[in-house]
């Protein structure tokens, strides 16, 4: 699949069979981690045959079926819009080798994650990874119009990329984001107020990257 296919299938998923996730998948997830570390100034780890941190078993809303590998989101603490762009980037890679996930802030134990904080860092949030029961679902969201200034007879890049950014996964779909076109430059900020909407961001930017097909380059 190209990367905009990979971002229409990937949805969140809670539930996974009990299976360890591939050797070759967990070496390239690892290239892939290295990669966005050096390039972001992240300190992304993955964790994995790990249940303690998911309290693997429990059914309820909320929590998690046999998750016993996940994403340590860690960097410094400017790195909120890196977090979100970085991790992300990993998820992708991670759906791209048949890997569900998980985006999770709150619901897991935090004190069982094992990961590595050095001096200066703090852990952002986790991404829980397995072979999912189901592939998950899509979920509502807003329109081009809501969270853009896109109008008829703009590029269709622009339209791709914004496309793009609406496939992306925000804290209890909340799309508190917004772009802004100027010439072949775009702006993107957040749009209110809500949970983790830095981290949102950065999430969405990565998405709006690949969808219009301009790269880093594109930002004013």
């Amino acid at each position: 699949m190209g990367q905009f296919e990979i971002m229409r299938a990937r949805h969140s998923v809670r539930q996974f069979i009990d299976k360890p996730l591939a050797a070759d998948a967990v070496e390239k997830l690892r290239t892939e981690i290295d990669t966005c570390n050096r390039e972001g100034g992240m300190h992304i780890q993955l964790i994995t045959d790990e249940p303690e941190a998911f309290q693997a078993g429990k059914t309820s809303y909320g929590q998690f079926k046999c998750c016993k590998n996940y994403l340590a989101i860690v960097g410094t603490k400017d790195k909120d819009v890196e977090a979100g762009y970085y991790g992300e980037r990993v998820v992708l890679k991670a759906q791209e080798l048949g890997i569900n996930s998980c985006w999770v802030a709150l619901t897991y134990k935090k004190g069982k994650a094992r990961y590595v904080e050095e001096a200066g860092e703090k852990l952002y949030l986790v991404i829980a990874l397995g072979y999912g029961v189901t592939i998950g679902v899509p979920h509502r969201g807003k329109t081009v119009a809501q969270v853009s200034d896109y109008k008829d007879g703009d590029p269709e890049w622009y339209k791709n990329g914004v496309e793009a950014a609406l496939l992306a996964p925000t804290a209890i779909n909340q799309q508190k984001f917004r772009f802004e076109r100027d010439g072949d430059k775009i702006r993107a900020k957040v749009a209110g107020f809500g949970f983790y909407t830095k981290i949102d961001l950065g999430i969405v930017k990565y998405h709006f990257e690949i969808g219009s097909g301009k790269g880093k380059d594109v930002w004013a």
